[in-house]
């Protein structure tokens, strides 16, 4: 942990709390968005421990909020048990109105789905998720990634091995 030279409080040096590998297996990304999180105070210490699984999780539209549904944050440990929180409650997105109208559109309209890529603690030690539009992939799409990705894999081994 560093210490916030303005604030004097701690900022996680560890970014990356949650992966969601399996995104860019399933799924065509095309734009990118980063979102704010609303989180209890025991929810922002389990991130900071690196407890967080964003795998199963999605993300959808709830009373005009969109929500992260189903992304496991474990019950913080050191906290009494009345202070606990559920450990996976939808948790409300801040986005701004633009953006909001932007995923919305595209969920809508042209069959896109909002994905959640990455759960993060920025520059000033905010919880911030990157989500993703994105348009799911057939079954050949996914054959063709993979052995578009086997053969890189294997063009650098070639590669080591000659040089």
């Amino acid at each position: 942990m560093a210490k916030n030279k303005k604030s004097g409080g701690l900022i996680s040096t560890n970014k990356t709390v949650a992966d969601n590998r399996r995104a860019n297996f399933d799924y065509h990304i095309e734009d990118k968005f980063e979102a704010g999180l609303v989180l209890t105070g025991t929810e922002v210490k389990s991130l900071r421990h690196g407890q967080a699984m964003i795998a199963e999780s999605h993300i959808a539209e709830k009373n005009g909020d969109i929500v992260l549904l189903n992304a496991h944050i474990p019950e913080y440990q050191q906290a009494s048990p009345h202070l606990q929180h559920e450990p996976r409650r939808p948790r409300k997105l801040l986005l701004k109105k633009k953006e909001i109208g932007k995923l919305l559109g595209a969920v809508s309209r042209e069959g896109y789905t909002i994905v959640p890529l990455r759960l993060f603690f920025n520059d000033k030690g905010l919880a911030k998720l990157e989500c993703a539009l994105a348009k799911g992939k057939k079954e050949f799409d996914k054959r063709q990634t993979e052995k578009k990705r086997d053969w890189n894999r294997d063009k650098q081994r070639i590669m080591r091995d000659r040089g």
